[in-house]
């Protein structure tokens, strides 16, 4: 220690020994932020003979903790990558089925949409409504029944912003067959009256009764 007028300089020891005190502490509180997994080989160490020599001990003991945390660092920035590479792909998703929804979506003017197709012994009705659309599936099945068509099967998906609800029914009796156009304007009715500002006052299926040919759709627009 040097005095010069009453005060005291520390010398090149003692500030030597203080900054090594210092970096020890900052290294005590930078291995404390690194999670436990990080440290095994730290623990595994300490159990080795050789650490039991305080040579051992000055050598490693720093520069094992600067290790490991710049190697945690690394592994946190290769994490932030990744998560910033999915944040990037989930919001590149989104914006895609938003745009799918946005260009399926249909005015209300234009739906509901009813198809049907008229293949001999065979009937696929074909129904397309919007999700605000209340369809009852048992009274259109009801009219084809009525109809003499026999159901065999019916299903409905759900694509953007519309249904398309399907069913495949067949004639009866092949003998007496079923009247295309009365089932036509029957489910023309239910649909009408489920919905009935889908319409407009001059609709038209596509074609007169008299003009209603095999495999060929009737449309309702």
């Amino acid at each position: 220690m040097n005095t010069c007028g009453g005060s005291t300089k520390p010398d090149r020891k003692t500030i030597e020994r203080n900054r090594r005190i210092h970096m020890k502490r900052l290294c005590f509180k930078l291995d404390a932020l690194i999670p436990k997994h990080q440290n095994v080989y730290r623990s595994c160490i300490c159990h080795h003979p050789l650490w039991r020599s305080s040579s051992m001990k000055d050598a490693t003991n720093q520069r094992d903790r600067l290790d490991r945390a710049a190697s945690y660092i690394m592994q946190l920035r290769e994490r932030i990558e990744e998560l910033k590479e999915r944040r990037q792909l989930v919001m590149c998703i989104k914006g895609i089925n938003r745009n799918m929804r946005d260009s399926m979506k249909i005015d209300d003017v234009g739906l509901p949409v009813l198809e049907l197709r008229d293949s001999g012994p065979n009937l696929e009705v074909v129904l397309i409504s919007g999700l605000n659309k209340s369809f009852t599936f048992y009274e259109i099945i009801c009219v084809l029944e009525e109809e003499g068509a026999e159901v065999v099967n019916a299903s409905f998906a759900c694509v953007g912003d519309r249904i398309f609800h399907t069913i495949h029914a067949q004639v009866k009796c092949s003998r007496v067959g079923i009247e295309t156009s009365t089932v036509s304007e029957r489910l023309k009715e239910v649909v009408h009256s489920m919905n009935p500002t889908s319409f407009a006052s001059g609709s038209r299926m596509g074609g007169e009764s008299g003009d209603i040919q095999d495999d060929q759709p009737i449309r309702i627009n």
